[in-house]
């Protein structure tokens, strides 16, 4: 699905209740099939992180180099407008002075423009006991508030476990989302805090996200995150 497609209004609505939101089937089998069999190339990348090697868990994954593949340049720039909407109404909630512009390559100048000149698009490949410690994905000065991640594997046939978490933490709770995906399916999510009303108004609660302990197989995941890292 094209991302025109999707009810802008119950997605924003979910990302304000819960954080995330899920966007089912933005892309096919054979899109997902495609993006998956990029990983073992050597051609296209900037660089390779081994997640044991730094404390952020087990498994890999790699950062596209500019150009990126066709098909998630494209997604970025579509998605980006949507959820800049968001990003902006957020940010009128909470009293931060920051507006984002419409269009995702005005953003992104923005980001070149204080040195943060590397793309942050990536694919995630993960094995039997592989897991992804709570994160958030912040990269420098210039943040933008929201991401996506695309499952491009068959949940019970290409891997068992494995399951995208979500917590969320303030000065009075906690609490833990387990986001269910299908192949193809986007989970958008908070990549560092939201607001939250209350009788006082709207307060800021931090996010992290990870992903569980995968049992058995192998699970191959896209994200993208519309700033650009230092």
């Amino acid at each position: 699905m094209t991302p025109e497609a999707y009810d802008w209004g119950s997605i924003g609505r979910s990302l304000d209740a819960d954080g995330n939101a899920v966007l089912p089937g933005l892309l096919t089998a054979e899109q997902c099939d495609a993006l998956a069999v990029l990983y073992p190339q050597e051609k296209g990348y900037r660089s390779r992180i081994v997640m044991a090697r730094h404390g952020f868990g087990r498994g890999e994954y790699k950062y596209f180099a500019y150009p990126l593949p066709p098909l998630l340049e494209r997604l970025r720039h579509a998605l980006y407008p949507w959820l800049a909407t968001i990003a902006n109404r957020w940010n009128r909630q909470l009293g931060i002075d920051v507006q984002y512009p419409d269009d995702l390559d005005a953003f992104l100048q923005r980001c070149h423009q204080a040195g943060q000149i590397r793309p942050t698009p990536l694919i995630l490949q993960y094995g039997a006991g592989d897991y992804n410690c709570l994160h958030q994905d912040l990269y420098g000065e210039h943040v933008f508030p929201l991401q996506a991640a695309i499952l491009l594997s068959v949940p019970g046939r290409d891997f068992v476990g494995g399951e995208f978490v979500m917590t969320e933490q303030s000065n009075k709770s906690q609490r833990a989302d387990v986001v269910t995906l299908r192949q193809g399916d986007a989970v958008v999510f908070t990549v560092n805090q939201r607001p939250v009303l209350g009788r006082r108004g709207s307060s800021k609660v931090a996010m992290r996200h990870g992903v569980s302990r995968v049992r058995s197989g192998r699970r191959y995941t896209v994200g993208l995150i519309f700033h650009d890292a230092r």
